[in-house]
């Protein structure tokens, strides 16, 4: 018998709606369904830019499961574009994932308790969980102290269920890197790092833009 389908959780609801060539009354077309999963999918992996493990974790499957709900999608968009076929988007079985700001966690870099400004060789993250506005119990991840931009670090955090990265200096290469597991950063914190942490949820301090102090802001490579 075969296995049921999970449902599938989608960041916000997505409208139906139907995408056909100009000037070709929809009943002359063949029609390609797109349900409401795989449309997540293509957003999740082709507009947000995430990995594969981050976008699966966002719609609650395994990596395996939104590999092949993303190849689906676009072998079917494809399909649409290229043989000129009317797309609809409809149907699937989903969720809407209603979660908020009770699901964010907070990670710092950090060094004896305070913001360690090199993010790539940082002893450790201090990871906080947020409800409301209020820090929840506090957990730390090793970084190795080697970790770098290129590194699986991201993946670490990501796993453990990080949502924001609060930090002092940090390249755009390594933004960029988070920001592909689905991790947002917030940059210019200094001193105590769970203090940083609850000025962030509280809305008292948002990101300053700062890029790697020694390669500038553009510095791919940075492991700072």
């Amino acid at each position: 018998m075969p296995r049921p389908i999970s449902e599938r959780r989608l960041g916000a609801p997505i409208a139906p709606r139907v995408m056909k060539p100009a000037g070709i009354p929809a009943r002359e077309l063949q029609e390609v369904r797109l349900g409401f999963d795989e449309a997540e999918a293509l957003r999740l992996a082709d507009l947000e830019g995430l990995y594969q493990e981050a976008a699966a974790r966002s719609m609650g499957v395994s990596r395996q499961t939104f590999g092949r709900i993303v190849e689906a999608a676009r072998r079917k968009v494809a399909d649409a574009v290229l043989n000129g076929k009317a797309l609809r988007i409809d149907g699937g079985q989903i969720t809407i994932d209603d979660r908020g700001e009770n699901i964010m966690k907070i990670a710092v870099p950090a060094r004896d308790g305070l913001v360690d400004e090199h993010f790539g060789h940082c002893k450790e993250f201090l990871v906080f969980g947020v409800e409301g506005k209020a820090l929840q119990a506090e957990a730390a991840i090793a970084s190795g102290e080697s970790c770098g931009c290129k590194s699986g670090v991201a993946g670490a955090l990501a796993a453990a269920g990080v949502t924001h990265v609060v930090a002092g200096n940090m390249g755009e290469g390594a933004v960029r890197v988070l920001a592909s597991h689905g991790i947002t950063v917030i940059r210019g914190a200094s001193g105590d790092a769970k203090a940083a942490a609850q000025a962030f949820a509280s809305g008292e301090f948002v990101d300053s833009g700062v890029g790697c102090a020694e390669h500038g802001a553009s510095g791919h490579e940075c492991s700072h």
